[in-house]
């Protein structure tokens, strides 16, 4: 079986989309916290097994000797190395031939990506068959409300000069399930991103091209953006995640191009340009 954590996410969702196009049903399996949210998919015949990562023992039947496994990545920042332990320790009792997690850049320093490193520990200390997606920034991370950023007219952010090598979520998607799907991947670290990178100043200019409307690149200190994050209603630790990470965009720690992503996909990664026309048609 093929199995899916998190697959009511918006990544998980793709990734099974994808296994359905190229797997039965009857093969696929996710592993998820509320059934009700993936109704849709166990009409469709998947194997729903219901699982919460603070309790490990609700894990013991979630895998099975053979499964092929992804685990994506829990979105509970500053509770997910507990979490991720147990779905490691479940996976490693089970017998299964492939895990797979969706990790963070190597090159990250910051601190998002300090439980991905742990992470990376927990499964190699395993000894479990299994291989890295390092996974780079998503496209609708800057895109998810295009139409309101080109209504303000303002491109926000902390990170200077720095650049991005975002890729869409479908195609981070089809990397893990070529992974899945694949062979000879194990023990494998891949470094995804997208094909090029881009500064903020880039994105602004890209908005306004394709809109036809004035949008600026406006970069300030980060407790200038921290302000401008909170008062826009993001929760303050959010926020200063954000912050964080724009830090290490100025110090290029998201700007790596090495292929990866590419490669696994069999095609190039949509560029900047195409995924902000598609956001502002949508």
């Amino acid at each position: 079986m093929y199995v899916v954590t998190g697959a009511t996410g918006q990544l998980g969702r793709l990734v099974v989309e994808g296994l359905l196009a190229a797997v039965p049903a009857s093969e696929v399996a996710v592993a998820v916290r509320s059934a009700e949210k993936a109704a849709d998919l166990a009409a469709r015949g998947v194997a729903v097994r219901v699982v919460d990562y603070d309790d490990p023992a609700s894990l013991a039947g979630a895998f099975a000797a053979g499964d092929r496994v992804l685990l994506i990545s829990g979105s509970e920042v500053g509770r997910r190395i507990p979490q991720h332990r147990a779905v490691v320790d479940a996976a490693r009792a089970a017998g299964v031939a492939l895990f797979a997690y969706t990790s963070a850049p190597g090159a990250a320093t910051f601190r998002l990506a300090d439980e991905h490193r742990a992470t990376e520990e927990l499964i190699r200390a395993s000894g479990l068959p299994s291989v890295l997606l390092r996974n780079g920034w998503y496209t609708e991370n800057y895109l998810g409300d295009a139409a309101g950023t080109v209504a303000r007219g303002v491109v926000l952010g902390s990170a200077g000069g720095g650049r991005v090598a975002t890729a869409p979520r479908k195609d981070y998607a089809d990397a893990a399930v070529a992974v899945l799907l694949g062979e000879g991947h194990e023990g494998k670290v891949y470094e995804l991103s997208g094909d090029a990178a881009w500064s903020l100043a880039e994105l602004a200019a890209e908005l306004a091209l394709v809109s036809g409307r004035p949008v600026e690149h406006r970069d300030v200190p980060p407790a200038e953006h921290l302000a401008a994050l909170v008062g826009a209603g993001l929760p303050e630790g959010f926020a200063e995640v954000l912050v964080d990470v724009d830090a290490g965009i100025a110090r290029g720690e998201l700007a790596g191009t090495p292929g990866d992503l590419a490669r696994l996909i069999g095609r190039p990664t949509v560029p900047l340009a195409e995924s902000v026309r598609a956001a502002l048609r949508a």
